[in-house]
């Protein structure tokens, strides 16, 4: 797909690397339709997109016919556990700058070789880390137990959600841990899950009442209806994955996903607004479920940032045909986005700059079968409470 603004001259290429086939097409849809909204905006940019195909050797293909027969001066992609390394890890071969998101920064930086010492050149990231999402969490529990901190039962697979999750220096565990909170982890378990029992026996017998996960959809469909079938009195689930979609209501009652507590990374109530042209988080929501017909979803906010800063980058290098001053320009950002302050000056580590995280929950809403409620705001400065947590029931 290639969108063009009407300028004329030498406008540069912005290839986006998209899903728009396979299991991951879904997530390709806010992409997708930020590329169509701003392409009239973005003076001197022409878009180009090539499709994923939802597998890392599609992603690859898709970065090479960007460069080669496209012309890209900069790669943007977001999504996919295997695509978006894919995508970053082409882009560094072939020495031109990428900018991607929705991806723990942890897992897209030391998942792919690179330490404080031997930084990448060419791929640049913004995201928050599993360390925020422990300690988004930890705030979701310490909600419930108070200081009676009660153990914390962990449902994590055997692929990299888990064992990123329990890496014991850059996963989720060690900042639990600091908070004071202890986990319970069982075996891990392979997806897609056949049956869960024996992780609800396991998280019985130790007395946990709160749980945390990383997920799929129907893998928590799984655990919920052993964990009802054993009687296990679960306060609250905690789940940072598959979660950024709205729930759909399903043939047997409620989705899996109801009354699941997770991270708030974006949404039409946070207080941020657009540096191409001023539209705020809430009109860009409304104008994605105007066009659509669809519920606005998370990773909207942060697919209209990637453009902002390619177009900051482009506009601010030294010389935009030049990948390496791109990819300079890139580094030395710091912009005001529709997805908030992100700033490469100042990342956790080189390449990266962070999002800030809310606490939130999938409740039965007003507008739409099921809405995310913002309940826990503490850590995203203007962020209204949109209603309080709701006990599992």
């Amino acid at each position: 797909m290639e969108c063009e603004n009407g300028t004329v001259g030498r406008a540069q290429t912005v290839g986006v690397v998209v899903a728009r086939t396979g299991r991951l097409a879904r997530l390709g849809d806010p992409l997708a339709y930020v590329m169509g909204l701003l392409a009239p905006k973005l003076r001197g940019m022409r878009l180009v997109s090539r499709d994923s195909r939802s597998s890392a050797e599609g992603a690859r293909e898709a970065v090479r016919e960007l460069v080669e027969q496209e012309g890209a001066r900069i790669v943007l992609t977001l999504a996919g556990t295997k695509v978006l390394p894919a995508v970053a890890d082409a882009c560094e071969r072939a020495e031109v700058p990428c900018l991607s998101s929705t991806f723990p920064w942890q897992v897209y930086y030391y998942g792919r070789g690179a330490t404080a010492l031997r930084p990448f050149r060419w791929t640049y990231h913004f995201c928050w880390g599993l360390d925020d999402i422990a300690e988004t969490f930890a705030d979701l529990w310490e909600s419930v137990d108070g200081t009676d901190r009660g153990p914390v039962g962990c449902l994590w697979n055997d692929g990299p959600q888990g064992s990123w999750s329990r890496h014991s220096e850059h996963g989720f565990v060690p900042a639990a841990h600091a908070r004071g909170h202890r986990l319970v982890d069982p075996p891990a378990y392979r997806e897609p899950a056949a049956g869960l029992d024996g992780h609800v026996a396991a998280l019985a017998e130790a007395g946990v009442g709160i749980v945390t996960s990383a997920a799929t959809g129907a893998d928590l469909a799984v655990f919920r209806r052993a964990a009802r079938a054993r009687g296990l009195p679960l306060r609250m689930i905690t789940c940072s994955r598959w979660l950024a979609y709205p729930p759909v209501a399903t043939a047997t009652g409620e989705p899996p996903q109801a009354q699941v507590a997770t991270l708030v990374y974006w949404s039409p109530a946070h207080p941020y607004r657009s540096s191409v042209d001023g539209m705020t988080a809430a009109e860009l929501a409304e104008a994605y479920e105007r066009a659509t017909g669809n519920q606005w979803l998370q990773p909207l906010g942060l697919a209209y940032a990637l453009f902002e800063v390619a177009a900051h980058a482009l506009e601010t290098a030294a010389d935009p045909g030049d990948p390496a001053a791109v990819a300079a320009a890139i580094g030395a950002t710091r912009l005001d986005t529709v997805a908030g302050p992100l700033d490469w000056t100042s990342g956790p580590v080189p390449n990266v700059a962070t999002v800030r995280l809310a606490g939130g929950q999938w409740q039965r809403g007003r507008t739409h079968p099921y809405e995310l409620v913002v309940v826990d705001n503490r850590r995203v400065p203007g962020l209204p409470v949109g209603g309080e947590l709701v006990a599992l029931g």
